[in-house]
Order: structure tokens, then sequence, then C-alpha cells
């Protein structure tokens, strides 16, 4: 299987590579704004939030996704920090999981790609999901019913994922907002702590 490289991806993304023993992440792609690779969707007390990295592009020009410089001209990581620990300081498994990801925040890595692997790398940790990661050493041509096009934040999942079923916990706020589908798996994470496994498991029609 063949994926993007995400931030903080969706539980989408991650009931996938919870039933994989490998997974290669594509980072021959180009780049495009408004995806999943530089943005995450957190739920705060007034609703969903997206939490995006700022990056350097130059302007007119297509970039490779493993050439995407982040923008350290504003100080987005404690933006991000202060944003999650809002949202996430009263959940269950916050305190128990919280250092695992605080680590990150507090530096500063060049490339965007870099980034997200150690994100991606401590929540596979965190899961015990043993899917090994690899990096693309060429751009794989996209197919049909391809996850790099399905998982987007702007593509409804019930309409294009068909593999993926969202499994509904508790999270906080649930009681303004009701169950919010397909947030960042750090609110799944912070929610239902090592129960996440199990819950991204189910979320597949191959463990189904």
């Amino acid at each position: 299987m063949i994926l993007q490289s995400v931030y903080n991806g969706p539980i989408q993304y991650f009931a996938r590579l919870s039933g994989e023993e490998e997974t290669v992440i594509e980072r021959y792609d180009t780049y495009t704004k408004q995806t999943y690779r530089n943005r995450c969707r957190i739920l705060g007390a007034n609703g969903p939030v997206n939490l995006t990295i700022p990056v350097i592009n130059i302007s007119g020009e297509k970039s490779m996704m493993k050439d995407i410089r982040i923008d350290y001209s504003m100080p987005w990581q404690k933006i991000h920090w202060r944003g999650i620990n809002s949202a996430y300081a009263s959940s269950p498994f916050f305190e128990f999981i919280m250092d695992d990801f605080i680590i990150s925040y507090e530096k500063k890595y060049t490339f965007l790609i870099d980034f997200n692997h150690v994100l991606l790398a401590t929540t596979l940790s965190i899961l015990d999901i043993d899917c090994r990661i690899k990096y693309s050493e060429r751009f794989t041509p996209i197919e049909s019913k391809d996850p790099r096009t399905i998982i987007h934040p702007k593509r409804d999942f019930s309409k294009y994922d068909k593999e993926f079923m969202s499994i509904p916990y508790n999270q906080v706020f649930m009681d303004k907002h009701g169950f919010i589908p397909n947030l960042s798996v750090i609110d799944l994470l912070f929610n239902e702590g090592l129960n996440a496994k199990n819950i991204l498991q189910r979320s597949t029609i191959k463990n189904r």
C-alpha cells in the first residue's frame, strides 16, 4: 500500500495502516495545499479546529513533498500545542501520552516530511502497530481507488472510501457537538488510550 505523508493523520489513514505489514510513503508526489500533508483536524470547545503547518513554497513552481520546508517565521509549534492542550487536557489519556508528542513540538525540523515521520513513528509505537514504513524511491502513478486521493479533507469518506467505517467513541465536548468522525488520530488516542488500536482495526473492512 502507498500513502501520502500526513501531519497527525486522520483515523481513516491509521485504520488502513493497522491492517498492513508494510506501507510505502510517497515522497515524490507534487505538494498541494489544503491536504492532510500539513493539516490535521482536532475537536476544540467550539467545534472542529484545523491545525496547519506553514510551509515555504517557491511561487510558480511545483515542488515534491520531499523538498517542502517548514516555515518558522511564526511560532506555529507553540500555537498548535496550545490548541492540542486546550482541546485534550481533560481527556482520559492526555497526561499519559502527551510527553510522547510534545518533544516533537520542541524541536525544529527542516523538512515537513521528516516532522511527519517522527509523529507517525510515535503514533504507531503507542498503538503497538507493527507496520514497516518505507519511503518511495520514485513516484508511483495514481491508480483507481488509490488511498492517496481518497484520504483527503475535502472528500467525504462515507462516499469515497468503502474500506473505512467510522466507529464512534467518547470524545471531549461530545455533549456539545455530538460525535465528530474521522478527526486526527490524536483525538482517538487521547480519548481512548490503548483501546484506540482496537477501534482502528474494527474501522477497516479487512478486519471485519
